[in-house]
């Protein structure tokens, strides 16, 4: 039988705001939120399980619901008031279906590479926007992984999620120490790629054909030491205006497809 929730108070309502707050109740409870039916269709394909799926009738069709509500009979469906649905949505066009589901704490050894890996590395990302906005470039080229170093910010953020349009379900994401993913990538043979002002190479005259991983630094900061010093060979993009620097999403996104380009998108 189908709960149906019309008050504010409930405490299934009262967790769901909590878990897209707090970060720190994502953690404990082992919960995230997923808003919308592309998001919570791309979680569920990738094999993400679903606990909880609440729904507005007047926004959701029944063959969308069924769909849902059929992939995994595991989750408890709760239906929920409009006014209520409009108080957990953070989007109006989110279609009436908000999840709560089972993050996935990918670690190295549960990736499949293949055997001219293309990763790209994201230290010390702060902005969960920008976070969204690179996992849609890696997806884009279909990336082997995305590993995020020292994050600064969860993953599993809903802003994060909403920006990524669903592709934090569809790339393997790895958390880890930058220390301990560079010891992995010189054990992997994988060439590392480090994107610095101070680097004499350019982006372009780079051979990204063989296993690769490019490394991205935080927009206020760049690349720390670690990365500078751990490095094979550091790259940049010319800059040809008045500043020195483009947003982080858009000089990945510049790198990456040159280095598809050289694969010959494959």
């Amino acid at each position: 039988m189908v709960k149906i929730i019309s008050s504010l108070q409930n405490p299934l309502v009262k967790n769901v705001l909590l878990l897209g707050e707090k970060p720190r109740a994502r953690k404990e409870q082992n919960r995230i939120v997923i808003e919308g039916l592309r998001e919570i269709r791309l979680a569920m394909t990738s094999g993400f399980h679903i606990t909880d799926l609440l729904y507005t009738p007047e926004l959701v069709s029944d063959d969308d619901l069924k769909s849902l509500a059929l992939h995994d009979n595991q989750t408890e469906l709760t239906e929920v008031s409009r006014d209520v649905f409009n108080r957990l949505a953070y989007r109006s066009d989110s279609g009436g279906l908000i999840a709560l589901a089972e993050p996935r704490r990918l670690v190295f050894g549960d990736l499949q590479l293949r055997p001219r890996p293309l990763l790209l590395v994201l230290e010390t990302v702060e902005k969960p926007g920008n976070l969204g906005a690179l996992l849609r470039t890696a997806d884009a080229a279909n990336l082997d992984a995305v590993i995020i170093c020292d994050p600064q910010t969860d993953i599993y953020n809903p802003n994060a999620i909403r920006s990524s349009i669903g592709c934090i379900f569809t790339m393997p994401v790895v958390t880890a120490s930058s220390g301990d993913t560079i010891l992995w990538m010189h054990a992997a043979g994988i060439k590392i790629f480090g994107t610095a002002l101070t680097a004499t190479r350019l982006y372009h005259q780079t051979d990204f054909a063989q296993p690769s991983a490019i490394i991205m630094g935080s927009e206020a900061n760049g690349l720390s030491t670690t990365w500078l010093k751990g490095s094979d060979d550091l790259i940049k993009i010319p800059m040809l205006g008045k500043i020195d620097s483009m947003n982080v999403s858009a000089s990945a996104a510049i790198v990456i497809f040159e280095a598809m380009r050289q694969r010959g998108f494959r």
